[in-house]
């Protein structure tokens, strides 16, 4: 018997109106998190899925809050999960002054890894009603954890890339344990497929 598989826009439009339904008031950040190299594409359609329900929603990735190679312990798994990103900048330029509401700006992006520079700020804001959709790698890490008002774990085959980059990857899996972390976990085996899943312990 073949598995049900059902579309992709059909799962990303069921998970928008359940993210609206409970958060389609005030301002709410929606973390989706996943190996590297898997989460932007699934964050753009469910925010595409999210405006074309009459939402406005902002989109960044912890990829651009990268801190500068010479900041970073060194190249090791440990190293990378434990210092790859600026989570201090990233709450200071923009999901602290997102939460204020108001006519508070927000920046989107603030550096950039291939050049190894910062980027210069381009502050937006947004209305009353808003939705932050963030995505990348480590974060339902816990000290983010109180950041999201709903967050999403990609279950995708094991990570392409840099052997340090999976071995990161498990770490951090081993450690945290995002599975369970997460609000929703989505099942990414067949991208065009993807299927709503749920922790063993639910």
């Amino acid at each position: 018997m073949a598995r049900w598989a059902p579309a992709r826009r059909d799962v990303l439009e069921a998970l928008g109106a359940e993210i609206a339904g409970l958060y389609g008031r005030g301002r709410s950040i929606v973390a989706i998190d996943g190996p590297a190299g898997h989460t932007a594409e699934f964050a753009d359609d469910l925010a595409e899925a999210l405006q074309l329900a009459g939402h406005r929603v902002l989109r960044a990735s912890v990829a651009d809050f990268h801190r500068p190679r010479a900041e970073r312990d060194d190249e090791s798994a440990a190293s990378t999960y434990a210092t790859s990103y600026d989570y201090s900048l990233l709450r200071r330029v923009l999901l602290d002054p997102f939460r204020t509401a108001g006519s508070t700006g927000v920046v989107l992006a603030a550096f950039d890894e291939d050049s190894d520079t910062a980027i210069q700020p381009k502050w937006i804001t947004a209305g009353p009603d808003a939705f932050l959709l963030i995505d990348g790698e480590f974060l339902l890490r816990p000290e983010l954890a109180g950041l999201w008002n709903y967050s999403i774990w990609l279950d995708p085959p094991r990570a392409d890339g840099a052997e340090e980059q999976s071995e990161a990857h498990d770490l951090y899996v081993s450690q945290v344990g995002p599975r369970t972390a997460s609000v929703a976990i989505m099942d990414m085996q067949e991208p065009g497929h993807p299927r709503r899943v749920f922790a063993d312990s639910c």
